[in-house]
C-alpha cells in the first residue's frame, strides 16, 4: 500500500510534485486519479467516482514520479474521501465501503445506507456559510482558501461521521426529514415518475400543493429547489435527464453523472439548452421568459419564472425533439 501523503492546498502544489484527485492536474502533478471530463485515467483505473479510482490505486499502486502531497482544486464529498484515502490509507481501507458511499451520496445524490446520506448532509452544512460550525473561518475567503480550510478541518473528522453519526444529528436532522417526506410522497403516489427510456428522461409529476422539500447537492452548491430532495428522486428513477412538472411550471435538468466519465453506463450526451430556451420564450403564450444554464454547469437546468402558458404535451415534445436533434455540447471521455 502507498505511504501516506500530506494534504496541501491546490495553489500550494503548483511547484510541488503532487497527486491530484477528483480535480484537474496542475503543472506539478505526477499522477491524476479523477473522473473529471476529458482527463485520462491510468489504464484499468477508470471508475464512476474518483474515490473508487483512489481505492484501486491503494490496492494496486502505479509507478510514477515521487509525489510530496495530495491535492484537489475544489471541495466536495468525493474529493474529501479521495484525499482522505491518500492521507490515511490504512484507516481508509477499514472504512472503504462507507467512504465510497459518502462520495456517491455527494456526487450522484443516491444512497443505499442512510448514514452515508446523513454524512453527506453534514459535509454540506460545514461548507455552507449560513449553517457551518466553522462559519467564522469561511466568511470572506476565496474559493481556494475555503477549500483549504474545509479539507484541513474535515479530514480529521471524516471517520467520526461514519462511527458517530448521532453526534452530528443537529446538522443532518432537518434535511433528513425532508428526504423522508420526499420518499413518502413518491411511495404514496402523491408524486409520480414516468420514464421515457428513448430520451433517457425521467418525468417527475408534482402536485401544486406539495411544499418544497429541498436537498443539498455537492459540497458548496446551494439547496436544490423547489421540488423534492434529489436523493429521493434519484433513488426512485432511472433517467439521467429529468423533467419536473408542477402544474404549469416546468424544470428540466441534466444529472451530474453526464458531466463525468461514468463507467457503469454511458450517459447521454449533454446538449446546449439555451437555444431551446430562446425558442420556448418566443412561442410562450404568457410572454414568460425561459432561461437555461450552459451545458458545462454541474447540473444545467432549463426553466422559467412564473407560470407558463404552454401545455405539458408541448413542453415534453419540444424538449424531446431538442434532445434528439441538437449536437453534443462537448466531448466527455478522454481518448483511450
Amino acid at each position: 500500500m502507498p505511504k501516506p501523503l500530506p494534504y496541501q492546498s491546490y495553489p500550494a502544489t503548483e511547484h510541488t510534485p503532487n497527486l491530484v484527485v477528483d480535480g484537474t492536474p496542475n503543472r506539478s502533478t505526477v499522477l491524476s486519479l479523477t473522473h473529471a471530463q476529458g482527463v485520462p485515467a491510468p489504464p484499468g483505473y477508470a471508475a464512476d467516482l474518483s474515490a473508487q479510482m483512489v481505492f484501486k490505486y491503494l490496492d494496486h499502486p502505479i509507478a510514477h514520479a515521487p509525489a510530496q502531497a495530495v491535492t484537489n482544486d475544489h471541495f466536495d464529498q468525493d474529493g474529501l474521501v479521495s484525499v482522505f484515502a491518500l492521507v490515511a490509507p490504512d484507516q481508509a481501507q477499514r472504512h472503504r465501503k462507507a467512504l465510497i458511499a459518502i462520495a456517491e451520496a455527494g456526487d450522484f445524490a443516491t444512497y443505499q445506507d442512510r448514514s452515508a446520506a446523513r454524512a453527506s448532509m453534514v459535509l454540506w452544512c460545514y461548507a455552507n456559510q449560513q449553517r457551518s460550525p466553522i462559519a467564522a473561518q469561511l466568511t470572506g475567503t476565496s474559493p481556494a482558501t475555503t477549500a483549504r480550510i474545509l479539507y484541513e478541518h474535515l479530514l480529521p473528522l471524516l471517520p467520526s461521521l461514519i462511527t458517530e453519526s448521532q453526534r452530528y444529528e443537529p446538522l443532518w436532522r432537518e434535511e433528513d426529514a425532508r428526504l423522508s417526506a420526499s420518499e413518502q410522497a413518491i411511495r404514496s403516489g402523491v408524486v409520480t415518475i414516468e420514464e421515457e427510456p428513448n430520451d433517457n428522461l425521467s418525468v417527475i409529476l408534482i402536485p401544486r400543493h406539495l411544499p418544497p422539500l429541498q436537498g443539498h447537492r455537492f459540497g458548496t452548491a446551494g439547496l436544490q429547489s423547489p421540488d423534492l430532495h434529489p436523493m429521493a428522486v434519484h433513488n426512485a428513477s432511472h433517467g439521467l435527464r429529468q423533467l419536473f412538472i408542477r402544474g404549469r411550471h416546468y424544470r428540466y435538468m441534466d444529472r451530474y453523472e453526464s458531466k463525468v466519465q461514468l463507467q457503469s453506463r454511458r450517459p447521454p450526451p449533454r446538449v446546449d439548452l439555451r437555444p431551446l430556451a430562446q425558442e420556448l420564450s418566443i412561442i410562450e403564450p404568457n410572454a414568460t421568459c425561459w432561461y437555461a444554464d450552459p451545458p458545462t454547469h454541474l447540473t444545467p437546468e432549463l426553466s422559467h419564472k412564473g407560470e407558463s402558458g404552454l401545455t405539458e404535451a408541448q413542453v415534453r415534445g419540444l424538449i424531446s425533439d431538442h434532445l434528439h436533434k441538437a449536437p453534443a455540447a462537448f466531448k466527455l471521455y478522454a481518448a483511450s
